[in-house]
């Protein structure tokens, strides 16, 4: 006999004892990419209020420089009828990184 419960289901054994079964739960790199997303957003901003917030030193040194990888000027295509510019540009910081390296522990171990 077989229930079903809400962290799994249920089995019933002939001696009419209850025991859970474990059930894995599939993740996927879509949920992964969200949870680095969100990580970097998170720490960025966080980075972005401690810059601001922070006395002038070593600290706001630190919370200021940023890595900025990506196309820089912008990538343009012009075909007569249409022109196309392409552009992206990152912007990086310690905190960001810390908030990635968060998300990807999270997304393991949740």
């Amino acid at each position: 006999m077989l229930e079903t419960f809400r962290y799994g289901p249920i089995v019933i054994s002939r001696d009419y004892t209850k025991t859970y079964e474990a059930v894995g739960v599939k993740k996927s790199p879509l949920i992964l990419l969200v949870f680095v997303l969100i990580g970097g957003l998170l720490g960025g901003v966080l980075g972005e209020i401690l810059r601001v917030m922070a006395p002038q030193g070593a600290i706001q040194a630190i919370f200021s420089s940023n890595f900025n990888p990506g196309i820089s000027p912008p990538l343009t295509i012009d075909l007569v009828l249409i022109k196309l510019t392409f552009g992206l540009i990152l912007k990086v910081n310690l905190l960001s990184l810390l908030g990635m390296f968060l998300g990807i522990y999270l997304y393991k171990n949740v």
